[in-house]
């Protein structure tokens, strides 16, 4: 794939954050740029037991082979994440736990949200030093919803002055991860990564 993969991982029954994760796959196919929701509810993986690569090849689980396959041929990440306890939601680390090499050499960007109004920066803060350690270069435009159920509507369109201001803060984030994933494209073909 050529494009973006969002990442979203709230088991929850009532997911609010799902809200922002179609609000960011409808603005960036506004812009013309390709982004694909990968859902860990969805995807459906165990709990962390063997890392993709502890597989000897064609064994692995196949849902765990084809995500390894669409991460590689990202340009880059989203990271949707609300915040539990001040921690980053269990669902979406042990999604992201299953991979690491396929991560390397792309940009992530962190958008954050929670029911009140720290709009999960605290996970996005835990989320940015784990994503760094996993190879990708973390970007320093985030976006931040707070009370995110009456800034997003259930199909994920802004609400009042709170939507407005995502849709205020938006450009800035897809401008810096286009630049960075564009950026880390042209690298990767000039020179092979040094490990």
């Amino acid at each position: 794939m050529s494009g973006y993969l969002i990442f979203y991982g709230s088991y929850r029954r009532d997911r609010q954050g799902i809200r922002l994760a179609d609000y960011l796959l409808r603005r960036f196919a506004e812009r013309g740029e390709a982004a694909e929701l990968i859902d860990a509810q969805a995807v459906g993986l165990p709990m962390l037991d063997r890392m993709y690569k502890e597989y000897e090849p064609g064994e692995a689980p196949p849902a765990m082979a084809e995500l390894a396959e669409r991460i590689r041929g990202a340009d880059g990440f989203i990271f949707v994440t609300g915040e539990y306890n001040w921690g980053m939601q269990p669902g979406l680390k042990n999604l992201t736990d299953h991979f690491l090499e396929e991560w390397f050499w792309r940009p992530a960007a962190i958008a954050s949200y929670s029911a009140g109004r720290m709009a999960g920066v605290r996970a996005g803060t835990a989320w940015h030093a784990t994503l760094a350690e996993m190879g990708m270069v973390v970007i320093s435009s985030t976006i931040a919803v707070g009370q995110i159920q009456s800034t997003l509507d259930d199909s994920g369109m802004p609400l009042g002055d709170s939507g407005n201001a995502l849709d205020r803060a938006f450009p800035r984030f897809a401008d810096d991860l286009a630049w960075w994933a564009e950026a880390a494209r042209l690298q990767r073909e000039r020179n092979e990564p040094p490990y």
